[in-house]
C-alpha cells in the first residue's frame, strides 16, 4: 500500500512534467508538417487553450494520417496506368487549348494548367445544360437513368433516404436487374442512413461501396469527406454540381420543405465525360470496389467527327493527397485574367489569404466583382466566421450580396461571360485543402450567359450590403464573427 500511496504522491506533483513532453512533441509535430500556417497557429491556439479537448481533437482530425498516404499511392499507381494514353492526347490536347484561346483569349490559361497539372484534358463540341435546383436536375437525371443501357455510375456525399432518394433507389434496382451495371459510392459521412440501409439490404443488385467508413477506430476518417456529386450514365452523360439526392433542393409545395434551397448543377455531354469516367475510376479502386477496366462502353472517341454542342468542357479535381490546392489555383488563374466582371456564389466564405486577395485586387483595379452568400447559413459558427472576411472586401470595393428567399448553396464562378465554374467546391479552407471536390469548368457563350442572368435574377432576393451599414453591426456581433475567424481554418 506504501508503494501505491508514493506512485499517487509522485504523480500529483510531477504530472505536468509528461504533459509538457507531449505538448512540445504535439506542438513540433505540427510544425514540422510546413502546413497552411493560419491553420498551423489555429491548432497551436486550441491545443494551447483547450489542453486536453485540443489534444484529442488535433489527434483525431488535424494528423495527416496513414490514410492520406494510401490515397497518395493510389492516385499515383492509377496515373501511372493511363500516363501513355495521356501523352497519345498530347496533341488533340495543344490544338483544343489553341482553340479554346481563340475564343476567350488569356482565360485558357485555366485550361492549360488542368492539362500541365494533368488533372483534365481540355475537350471540345460538348453539350451543356444548366439546371438549377431540384426541381430542374430530378427530372432530367432520372430519364437518364431510365435511358441508361450499359451502366450508372453515381458519386455522392449525401443521399437521403427520403422520398427522391428511395425514387432514385427503386430506378437504380430496377436498372441492375435489367443486366445495367450500377455502380453506386457515398460517403460515409455525408449519407449515414443510406449506408446502414444498404447494408441491411441484402439482396440489392446496385454494386455498393461506402466511402472511407467512419468506425469508432477511424473517426480521423470523417474529415476526409468525399464532398463530390458526380453521375455518369454509359459513358455518355454526365451530372456535376451542387445538388446532392434529397428531398430538401426540390422547392415544390408538396414536399413542404421550410427552406428553400437554391442550388446549380449541369448536364454534360460528349467526351469531356471520359474525365468524369475516370475520376469514378479512381474513386471506385479507392473504396476497393470490385475492379472493372476502362474500356469500350465506359470511354467515348475522343474526337468526335459532329460535335454534340459548343462546349469546351475540363474539370478541376482536389482530394486531401493533392500536390496543391487545385481548386483554389485554378480559381485564382481566371480571376487574374478577368477583364470586366467576376460573379461568384458560395454558400460559405471562409478564404485563403490568396483568394481574398485576388478578388480585392480585382475590384480595385477596376473589374465589377459581385459575391453572393446566404443571409441565414446553416451553421451558426461557419456563419459568423465567413462574416468576419467581409469588412475588407466592401473597402476595395466588392459587391457583397445576402441572399434573403431562403438557402443559397450554390458554388458557381461566371468571369466575363467567358468562363464558368459550376461544381461542389465551396470558398473554404475544407474544400480547398481537404474534401474531396470537384468544379466543372465550362467556356460557352450560352452557359456564362445563362449563369449571369440567374445571378441578376437571385440579385432580386439579396440584399445589398454597404460599408457603412457594416460599420454600424452591433459590436456584440463582430465580437463573435471574431472568435469564429479564429477557428475558420479549421472548419
Amino acid at each position: 500500500m506504501e508503494y501505491i500511496k508514493a506512485f499517487f504522491d509522485f504523480v500529483g506533483q510531477w504530472y505536468w512534467l509528461p504533459l509538457i513532453f507531449l505538448y512540445v512533441g504535439v506542438i513540433s509535430t505540427i510544425l514540422i508538417e510546413n502546413g497552411n500556417p493560419n491553420k498551423t497557429i489555429s491548432w497551436i491556439l486550441i491545443i494551447v487553450f483547450i489542453p486536453v479537448l485540443g489534444m484529442i481533437l488535433y489527434y483525431l482530425f488535424g494528423q495527416k494520417y496513414n490514410r492520406v498516404k494510401r490515397i497518395k499511392k493510389v492516385n499515383e499507381g492509377q496515373a501511372k496506368r493511363l500516363e501513355s494514353e495521356w501523352e497519345s492526347l498530347e496533341p488533340y490536347m495543344v490544338k483544343g487549348i489553341d482553340l479554346i484561346r481563340g475564343r476567350i483569349g488569356n482565360l485558357s490559361r485555366v485550361f492549360t494548367f488542368l492539362k500541365n497539372e494533368r488533372l483534365s484534358s481540355p475537350t471540345l463540341g460538348n453539350k451543356v445544360q444548366l439546371l438549377l435546383n431540384g426541381e430542374q436536375k430530378f427530372p432530367v437525371f432520372l430519364q437518364a437513368l431510365q435511358d441508361a443501357k450499359h451502366s450508372i455510375h453515381i458519386e455522392y456525399y449525401i443521399f437521403e433516404i427520403d422520398s427522391i432518394g428511395m425514387e432514385v433507389l427503386a430506378l437504380l434496382e430496377q436498372k441492375a436487374s435489367d443486366g445495367v451495371h450500377v455502380r453506386l459510392i457515398v460517403d460515409s459521412f455525408g449519407s449515414p442512413d443510406l449506408v446502414k440501409y444498404m447494408r441491411k439490404k441484402k439482396d440489392s443488385k446496385i454494386d455498393f461501396k461506402a466511402f472511407m467508413p467512419v468506425t469508432f477506430t477511424s473517426l480521423a476518417n470523417s474529415n476526409y469527406r468525399n464532398h463530390r456529386k458526380i453521375a455518369v450514365i454509359d459513358g455518355n452523360v454526365g451530372f456535376v454540381g451542387g445538388i446532392n439526392i434529397s428531398d430538401r433542393y426540390i422547392n415544390e409545395a408538396e414536399r413542404g420543405n421550410p427552406v428553400f434551397w437554391r442550388d446549380t448543377s449541369v448536364r454534360i455531354e460528349g467526351a469531356a465525360v471520359n474525365m468524369l469516367q475516370i475520376s469514378f475510376w479512381n474513386s471506385w479502386n479507392l473504396a476497393d470496389g470490385n475492379p472493372f477496366l476502362l474500356n469500350e462502353g465506359y470511354l467515348q472517341n475522343m474526337q468526335k467527327e459532329v460535335p454534340l454542342g459548343e462546349s469546351a468542357v475540363s474539370f478541376v479535381f482536389s482530394d486531401p493527397s493533392s500536390e496543391g490546392p487545385y481548386n483554389m489555383e485554378a480559381m485564382l488563374i481566371g480571376i487574374g485574367e478577368a477583364d470586366r466582371k467576376i460573379q461568384l456564389v458560395t454558400p460559405y466564405y471562409i478564404p485563403s489569404e490568396e483568394l481574398a486577395t485576388a478578388l480585392k485586387v480585382a475590384a480595385a483595379a477596376g473589374l465589377e466583382v459581385e459575391l453572393m452568400l446566404p443571409k441565414e447559413s446553416d451553421s451558426y459558427i461557419v456563419q459568423h466566421a465567413s462574416l468576419s472576411f467581409i469588412k475588407p472586401l466592401l473597402q476595395r470595393g466588392v459587391k457583397v450580396y445576402f441572399y434573403t428567399k431562403g438557402f443559397i448553396h450554390a458554388k458557381t464562378l461566371n468571369i466575363d461571360g467567358k468562363l464558368s465554374y459550376v461544381g461542389t467546391v465551396n470558398l473554404d479552407t475544407r474544400s480547398f485543402y481537404i474534401n474531396y471536390e470537384i468544379s466543372a469548368l465550362i467556356s460557352d457563350k450560352t452557359v456564362c450567359q445563362a449563369l449571369e442572368d440567374s445571378f441578376e435574377r437571385d440579385k432580386a432576393d439579396c440584399e445589398l450590403m454597404t460599408l457603412e451599414e457594416w460599420k454600424n453591426r452591433k459590436t456584440w456581433k463582430r465580437a463573435v464573427d471574431s472568435v469564429c475567424r479564429l477557428m475558420a481554418p479549421l472548419l
